[in-house]
Parts: C-alpha cells; sequence; structure tokens
C-alpha cells in the first residue's frame, strides 16, 4: 500500500524517498503492518497540527473578524477612558450607519472610527478610513446631533482609532485626530 504524503512531503518529495527507504531496509515487513505503521505515522502528525491551532479562537474567518474588532472596540473605549474621555455611545446605529465610539472630552464631542486588524500584510488600519466611510460619519453625526435634544454646545471632531493587533494581550494603537479637520458646532 503507498504512503500517504503530507503538504511537505509532496512538496519536497520526501514520501517517496522515505518509502522507498523502508521497503529496502526491512523487506520481510508485510504490507498490513506498513499500513499500520504509516497510520500511526499520521496519527502522530495530526496530533501535532491539532495541538497547534488555538481552539479558543472562532473557528471562520467572519467569526474571527467580528471578534478581534470587538476587542479592538473594547481597547479603544479603555484608552479613551484613561485618557479622560467619557465614553457616550458604543455601536451607536441610525439610517446613515453606525458610529463605533461617541465619546465627550476636551470640549468636543467625538465621532471615533475603530479599525483593528491582525496583520500589516494588507496596510495599516487607518488606511481602511476612505472618503466614503468620512462622509458616513458627518451622515451619522448629523443624525446623532438631531436626536440629542440637550447636549451643550460644543465642537465636533471626527476621529480614527487605529489599532494593530500583535497577539493576545498586545496591540500597537494610534489615534488620529480631526480626521475630517470639522470645525462645526452643535
Amino acid at each position: 500500500m503507498a504512503a500517504r504524503k503530507t503538504k511537505d512531503e509532496q512538496s519536497t518529495g520526501k514520501a517517496a524517498k522515505r518509502s522507498n527507504t523502508k521497503t529496502q531496509s526491512k523487506p520481510s515487513v508485510d504490507s498490513s503492518t506498513t499500513h499500520a505503521m504509516h497510520e500511526k505515522e499520521n496519527s502522530i502528525e495530526q496530533r501535532k497540527e491539532s495541538s497547534s491551532i488555538n481552539t479558543v479562537a472562532p473557528t471562520n474567518k467572519s467569526q474571527n473578524n467580528r471578534e478581534l474588532g470587538r476587542r479592538g472596540e473594547d481597547a479603544a473605549a479603555a484608552f479613551l477612558t484613561r485618557r479622560g474621555y467619557e465614553i457616550v455611545e458604543r455601536n451607536w446605529m441610525c439610517q446613515a450607519g453606525e458610529a463605533d465610539i461617541i465619546a465627550q472630552g476636551e470640549g468636543s464631542i467625538h465621532f471615533i472610527e475603530v479599525k483593528t486588524r491582525s496583520s500589516a500584510a494588507r496596510g495599516f488600519p487607518s488606511e481602511a478610513v476612505d472618503a466614503k466611510k468620512r462622509s458616513r460619519y458627518e451622515r451619522i453625526a448629523e443624525c446623532y446631533l438631531r436626536s440629542c435634544n440637550n447636549l451643550p454646545e460644543m465642537r465636533v471632531t471626527f476621529d480614527v482609532i487605529s489599532i494593530l493587533a500583535t497577539g493576545e494581550s498586545r496591540a500597537f494603537l494610534r489615534m488620529h485626530r480631526d480626521v475630517l479637520a470639522s470645525d462645526c458646532a452643535m
């Protein structure tokens, strides 16, 4: 019976060499014994692979992205709180879309988009905030300000918090302030 090949062996051709070596060095081994040896090798390889997988992580890509985004928003809210901002809303929704965080601080109301990525391979998180997203945030701010009757007059700013996660509990965080340079007052 032919030996099963792992991905590494397929790419390097080691399986054929290993199979020939075993056959040549042990000519008295019958095919059922050889099959049992290969099954044991495959079982060991599968255990090695499964032990390196993080079993706590969600099982599909969209769950991973949602979880990463949620953790990023939690980190951003904690960052803002430590800096003296008051978190007014999180994930506030209206017909124009969703604001990740609405906060008050430094005499302004801040509409904050949080972008989190686990790698810079597709660019830094803040690069994902384009003109279309900035325009949407202006409409979200208009909806929010219309819905709040008793807010004091204050400056409105549009900020981006960019988070590059480097591990389970480590990340690089950067706050980009006034990305629209808007001086509108309520």
